[in-house]
């Protein structure tokens, strides 16, 4: 599959996502903003704002050859409204940067870096394949620290037991 019918695929795919991702996130309290099942996982609010920037990310493989965590500029929302906000900002700059692939430009490398040391690296397709997996995966952790927490869960690929009634 070439790069821009790959890009028109993924485009697709993050929309299928993005319904249950948000239901979850309009649903966090940022008064739970620190709370943690366990000290050494991470704050409901870290892993609700990590949620949120996975598809930024996406938009940055395309456009740019690197992401370094030491310096990537995150949010600190007041209200789960702004992260929502943010979450939906991200996946338009994601469908919108996907939408300018034309072929070869994913073969292009792409570095994660911690500091400025690479951390790992690969063709932005290959980088690109995992972050769907990488959003769904802390979604997952997210529905979980919800549950710890008496949130509703939403439906994602089905109903729920808080969806169901039950």
């Amino acid at each position: 599959m070439n790069d821009s019918t790959f890009a028109k695929a993924f485009i697709q795919e993050l929309e299928m996502e993005t319904r249950a991702t948000r239901s979850c996130l309009e649903r966090i309290p940022t008064t739970l903003s620190e709370w943690r099942p366990h000290e050494k996982s991470m704050g409901l609010g870290y892993l609700s704002v990590l949620v949120a920037e996975i598809p930024l990310w996406i938009a940055t493989m395309v456009r740019d050859n690197e992401i370094d965590f030491v310096t990537f500029a995150h949010i600190s929302p007041a209200n789960t409204e702004e992260l929502v906000a943010h979450f939906d900002q991200n996946v338009a700059a994601a469908k919108a940067a996907l939408a300018t692939v034309k072929d070869g430009d994913l073969e292009a490398p792409f570095y994660l870096k911690s500091n400025g040391q690479v951390v790992f690296q690969s063709s932005k397709r290959e980088s690109l394949e995992s972050t769907i997996n990488h959003l769904v995966h802390h979604r997952g952790q997210l529905t979980v620290y919800m549950r710890l927490n008496d949130i509703a869960v939403p439906s994602i690929y089905g109903p729920s037991a808080d969806s169901r009634g039950f």
